[in-house]
């Protein structure tokens, strides 16, 4: 496939802002004044000559299969709803390819599609295989319906200007028009909400106002259906992102959310510069960009609430992202996000991109230690990610996260080595796979992912947070106590009332980078104060190859019975059960080519619950997934200590294993003096330990005895190293 003729002919063929400025069909959803480079150059960047080639390839292929709109039949992952998805991909696509070639055919492709489009949607109703209150037309549920339009309506203004006047009058007033109206006043419920369902059909609707000149439409968009600034995209705006950056259904909807939120802001921008969207709220489209991008790791973001662990930096929600986000700011750290992505857009933005990054322009993205808070004053708590080298440990203390939250209240995940060590389920679905529920979330979503078993966070009495109610879960949101990155010590501690009624616990992750460790380790302190005796479960959902256990163990290996019958507990079959020894016991596991020792220091009375997901799952609609729970029975008040230790090395190839036995002696833990004192032993004889006071404020001093040593510091933590105390 020949992309030179295409480069070419971009000065020639594309329209400039002079075309602009004088005709009235002349494209809104682009920047005016694009493609300002003679065509020449453009060969040189190749991120956009393979993007053309891409987006030929597809669109050619849509044209050799020829007009098909099907009657809507289908929920996700079925052939309708997948016909529809590629039908708005080709409108968009072959719109690009029009204003970049000038090749009729490709306008002419777009025009015979939105006609058969224009067709088929006047007589349609609710779609037949909608579930819930919203359902689509095209699709099974609105949201589709709306990304339908987003796409379209950008395909539709790039050609707009070769078709004729009954044919643009036929468009919008059988497709686009009804389409728009649809949205939102067919869907108040829908519309008026502060929700990424929301954003999708405010961006739909205002996008097609730009283009139908229909400033109703517009103002609806912005502003909500009364236009009294209640609901719509800017309050949408104020709410939906903590003053960080930090969208409130998590990093996976955030993602989601990212385009019609990046899309709608170039329109606004575009045709009406006055409003100065981009530093709307001090800049806050630019920081969720930002935020996005830190909320993963190795490109893939973290399955926090309902999630699928699978989805990456390599979206078209981040793809246009990236490039907006670049041309506004000319961060240039962004463009080693689209080296990594491997693909950008075919707009202005995308080749500003592709030029500077050809040019070597790109600086490493600045990847940190960051506390992102949650809710849209940042007084929900808050995500803190604590990074040193290849490890990141991610200390979920954020609200609830509206319908797609989790109870998962001082959850924490890590990855080290480039894997996924300490983790999270995400949500309990095969997205648009047919065969699993039509593509939507599973029960067992409900039943297992959601519920806090699933999860490493405290469950009391086998329930799970707010009693499994996530609009209770909504009122009440953790505190973030404390947040230091240090050059060695990275902490975060936070605290949660009422998600269990009587119960209060505080947790302090800790990440310990220590001489002569392959890893930082990560110590886990987690204190439950009670006002009655209770079961107390901590799991710890951990991905890798059982090793070894440090306690003796009664194993079920024939009969494995069920944990328990109810919030998540009936989808564990239980292994074995051990009982902790006097001192620290622990477990060891392999994870790709490392070794992890995870310490815990319990009472004896306490059980360490080996288990694994399955159970009550006929359908195998679950992973089948290792967890360890610590378990403490009848007690009112409890702390947990736990160490996990990386180390040692497998190498397959050679066959060389080292250090595979953990260099630790011993894990000791003591209070005194209203703070935490937890003393690491290595068997070399060193010695660390760390101090957590109650009082996390940055200026308070402390002083205390450990054993006839004194210890003092300022703040939070203190951290002392000697060679035997």
């Amino acid at each position: 496939m020949e992309i030179k003729p295409i480069l070419f002919g971009l000065i020639g063929l594309l329209t400039s802002a002079v075309h602009a400025a004088q005709s009235p069909l002349a494209p809104v959803l682009l920047t005016p004044n694009e493609w300002p480079l003679p065509a020449e150059q453009t060969m040189a960047y190749p991120l956009f000559a393979d993007a053309l080639l891409r987006a030929r390839m597809a669109v050619e292929s849509a044209q050799r299969d020829g007009i098909k709109v099907p009657y809507p039949t289908d929920p996700g992952g079925g052939p309708s709803h997948e016909q529809h998805k590629r039908n708005y991909r080709a409108l968009y696509d072959a719109g690009l390819l029009y204003r970049i070639s000038g090749e009729r055919a490709y306008a002419d492709y777009a025009r015979d599609l939105l006609l058969a489009y224009a067709e088929l949607y006047p007589p349609l109703g609710p779609h037949p295989a909608a579930s819930g209150s919203a359902p689509g037309r095209l699709f099974w549920q609105s949201l589709n319906d709306a990304v339908w339009l987003v796409y379209a309506i950008q395909g539709y203004d790039a050609i707009r200007a070769t078709l004729s006047l009954q044919q643009r009058q036929l468009l919008e007033a059988k497709l686009f028009r009804p389409m728009a109206t649809f949205l939102s006043e067919g869907q108040p419920q829908t519309f008026g909400l502060i929700h990424n369902h929301a954003t999708w059909a405010s961006a739909a609707v205002g996008m097609t106002g730009y283009v139908l000149g229909e400033t109703e439409f517009v103002e609806r968009a912005l502003k909500g259906l009364e236009k009294d600034g209640n609901s719509g995209f800017l309050r949408q705006l104020d709410l939906l992102f903590s003053t960080d950056g930090y969208y409130s259904e998590g990093p996976y909807y955030q993602r989601y959310a990212l385009l019609p939120f990046v899309a709608f802001a170039q329109a606004i921008e575009l045709n009406e510069p006055q409003r100065q969207i981009f530093a709307y709220r001090d800049g806050i489209l630019l920081k969720a960009i930002n935020t996005s991008i830190q909320l993963t790791y190795n490109g893939y973001f973290f399955p926090l609430n309902d999630a699928m662990p699978d989805k990456s930096l390599r979206t078209d929600e981040l793809y246009q992202a990236v490039a907006i986000g670049y041309a506004q700011s000319q961060n240039p750290g962004l463009l080693s996000i689209a080296r990594w992505q491997g693909h950008t857009v075919l707009t202005p933005e995308g080749l500003q991109l592709a030029r500077d990054l050809a040019e070597g322009q790109q600086r490493p993205f600045p990847f940190a230690s960051l506390l992102l808070r949650d809710g849209a004053k940042g007084d929900q708590g808050a995500v803190a990610v604590l990074r040193s080298g290849e490890q990141t440990l991610v200390a979920k203390n954020s609200g609830q996260g509206m319908g797609h939250g989790h109870f998962d209240k001082l959850s924490w995940l890590l990855y080290d080595n480039g894997q996924a060590l300490v983790t999270d389920y995400g949500a309990a679905r095969f997205l648009n796979i047919e065969a699993k529920n039509g593509g939507r979330y599973l029960p067992e979503n409900d039943s297992w992912a959601k519920q806090s078993v699933a999860h490493n966070t405290l469950v009391v009495n086998q329930s799970s947070h707010f009693g499994g109610d996530w609009k209770l879960g909504e009122t009440l949101a953790p505190e973030q106590l404390a947040f230091i990155d240090e050059p060695l010590t990275r902490v975060s501690t936070a605290e949660m009332k009422g998600a269990y009624p009587g119960v209060r616990f505080r947790r302090s992750l800790v990440q310990l980078e220590v001489a002569d460790s392959d890893a930082p380790l990560v110590l886990d302190l987690l204190r439950v104060d009670g006002e009655q005796p209770a079961q107390y479960d901590l799991p710890l959902h951990y991905a890798g190859h059982l090793l070894d256990a440090g306690f003796p163990l009664q194993s079920h290996p024939t009969n494995r019975p069920v944990l328990g019958q109810a919030n998540g507990y009936q989808h564990l079959w239980v292994d074995a059960i051990g009982q902790p020894g006097p001192n620290d016991s622990s477990l060891t596991w392999i994870n790709g080519e490392r070794f992890y020792t995870y310490r815990m220091l319990l009472p004896e009375s306490a059980q360490l619950i080996l288990a694994e997901t399955g159970a009550n799952d006929p359908n195998f609609n679950l992973r089948r997934q290792p967890v360890l729970i610590q378990r403490l029975n009848a007690v009112t008040d409890a702390t947990f200590v736990s160490l996990l230790e990386p180390h040692g090395h497998y190498d397959p190839d050679a066959e060389t294993v080292s250090a595979s036995r953990s260099r630790i002696k011993g894990l000791r833990y003591t209070r005194q003096a209203d703070a935490d004192l937890i003393t690491i032993e290595w068997l070399d004889g060193r010695t660390l330990v760390l101090a957590l006071a109650d009082d996390t404020d940055a200026g308070a001093t402390h002083r205390i005895k450990h054993g006839a040593t004194p210890l003092a510091w300022t703040g939070h933590m203190g951290r002392f190293e000697t060679n035997g105390l």
